[in-house]
């Protein structure tokens, strides 16, 4: 028996954004949308195009350079902000238009201050502005797990009589219960007259731990589009994970009526590039890309794994990717071996860029025995150019031992001009960070000052995430060396780097979808 098709909606670009500190450059944004599109997503929704000038052009550069994928920007109802989404989108092979607008009884009254007629009339007028554009055009009623069926059916009937072609059901506080969520998706296919003109989506918060359970009960009910991140990055909890969702489906084609088109080799390559662009670790026992997945301690465990696979593993690590992690790769590998493996991770890039990447190879090469892709990827986040890159390390020495308080002396080039500075400190790393606001004085609130192994043994890199706020804004910068202390520093000014540029991303409607 044929089985449907199962769209897969990442909105790691957008949604996943709005994680605190995990704004995204355009050319990391770019990196990531090239990686989903060779994992073979549906739908990338690159971004939110009114937010700001620098979310614009991000959408518009994806949208110029993905060709296998749809291409999706998120607006309110609001005819601006869907003219500024059909600009962002004119190039796009495949474009879509996202309009969303509340509809529970709380986000009308309380935030929206609209009544039910204003927002079925907001709505239609969303869709129909939209429709202009494009044939490809989705409606979304915001906090939907919230509303009141009869309205839901009401917005909904209209936004598909005003041209919407795909519906989304999104849970955006992550009330549901995967029972309860799923027979509210059986309802409205019920019960909305013209449902069958429209593909019923779904869009899970993961405030109760039930995101991935609620998409796959509302799929299990009905729906044929699940919108989702990978790592589960999101706002708050963040969203369901598209790693599990897309595995789940695979595993128990059993329970499932769909199937998807997702390239499943690409999902660690995409979980690990996330991860290293946004600053947020994967924690070691997530489902699916957590180091742990396919990993067996107990005695038990290895012994049943050794005479039949099956005993303890219902996937294969090689599916998912973990079979790709490793290559060989050291100080004799020339230029078009590293050429040739960034772009199988992904990457793109013009001869400069490979160029000042491969100087940072030879120079890790020296300090490695053998390079992996995990380094790979931290070189070229380290390298790809900043929209402004004013501070940059020159000169680091620190003194730490026994008995004595860390003391750190750093010369920083600021704008050309090099500028030295000392500072005792509680530590080598934080004698460090103040020994650079000596100089710099930023005025800033460190929030988050994270360690991770990009690979195991001695002389790995270790990658140090830090975050820092400042008048309201929040920023992370990343670093890598095989010195923790070198490569904090390097994550310190690459924070401050992003702070000095133009107002950061700035999403209209913080709540969203």
């Amino acid at each position: 028996m044929s089985k449907d098709h199962l769209i897969i909606f990442d909105t790691t670009l957008r949604d996943g954004e709005q994680s605190p500190g995990a704004s995204m450059t355009r050319e990391e944004k770019l990196r990531i949308a090239h990686l989903l599109e060779k994992l073979r997503v549906d739908v990338i929704e690159a971004g939110f195009p009114a937010a700001s000038p620098g979310d614009f052009e991000a959408v518009r550069a994806v949208a110029r350079a993905v060709k296998d994928s749809r291409v999706c920007g998120l607006t309110r109802a609001r005819a601006a902000d869907i003219d500024r989404a059909a600009e962002a989108l004119k190039d796009a092979v495949a474009p879509r238009i996202h309009t969303f607008i509340a509809t529970s009884s709380i986000h009308m009254q309380h935030k929206l201050r609209m009544t039910p007629d204003e927002v079925v009339e907001h709505a239609v007028a969303a869709v129909r502005h939209a429709r202009q554009y494009t044939d490809d055009v989705e409606f979304s009623a915001e906090d939907a797990g919230r509303s009141e069926i009869d309205f839901l059916c009401r917005v909904i009937e209209a936004a598909i009589a005003a041209g919407a072609r795909t519906i989304n059901i999104p849970d955006t506080v992550g009330y549901a219960i995967p029972q309860q969520f799923g027979e509210t998706i059986a309802t409205l296919l019920e019960r909305v007259p013209n449902s069958d003109q429209a593909v019923f989506s779904v869009h899970c918060h993961n405030d109760l731990g039930l995101a991935v359970a609620n998409s796959l009960s509302a799929v299990l009910n009905g729906a044929r589009q699940v919108e989702c991140t990978i790592n589960a990055l999101g706002e708050r909890a963040g969203n369901a994970s598209l790693e599990e969702i897309v595995m789940a489906v695979r595993t128990r084609q059993d329970i499932f009526p769909v199937e998807t088109r997702i390239d499943a080799t690409q999902i660690v390559p995409c979980s690990r590039l996330v991860s290293n662009v946004t600053g947020f670790p994967v924690q070691p026992n997530k489902a699916i890309v957590g180091i742990n997945a396919f990993a067996h301690e107990s005695g038990i465990h290895q012994d049943g794994v050794l005479k039949h696979r099956d005993t303890y593993e219902i996937m294969r690590a090689e599916d998912v990717g973990w079979s790709a992690n490793r290559i060989v790769l050291g100080k004799l590998s020339g230029r078009n071996a590293l050429r040739t493996r960034l772009q199988e991770l992904g990457v793109s890039f013009d001869n400069d860029l490979l160029d000042e990447i491969f100087v940072r190879f030879k120079d890790l090469a020296d300090k490695k025995q053998e390079i992996f892709d995990e380094d790979l990827q931290a070189l070229v986040s380290e390298t790809a150019p900043e929209e402004s890159d004013r501070h940059r390390l020159r000169f680091l020495h620190v003194c730490s031992e026994s008995g004595t308080t860390p003391h750190a002396r750093v010369e920083l080039e600021i704008d050309g001009e090099v500028r030295a500075g000392s500072s005792d400190g509680g530590g080598p790393v934080d004698a460090s960070f103040q020994a650079v606001e000596s100089i710099v004085n930023s005025g800033t609130d460190l929030l988050l000052y994270s360690v991770n192994n990009i690979t195991s043994g001695t002389d790995a890199q270790g990658e140090v995430t830090v975050r820092l706020s400042k008048a309201g804004r929040i920023v992370n910068g990343q670093g890598s060396d095989t010195d923790i202390v070198i490569a904090s520093v390097k994550a310190y000014l690459n924070a401050l780097n992003r702070l000095g540029t133009p107002a950061a991303r700035a999403h209209p409607q913080h709540d969203g979808v």
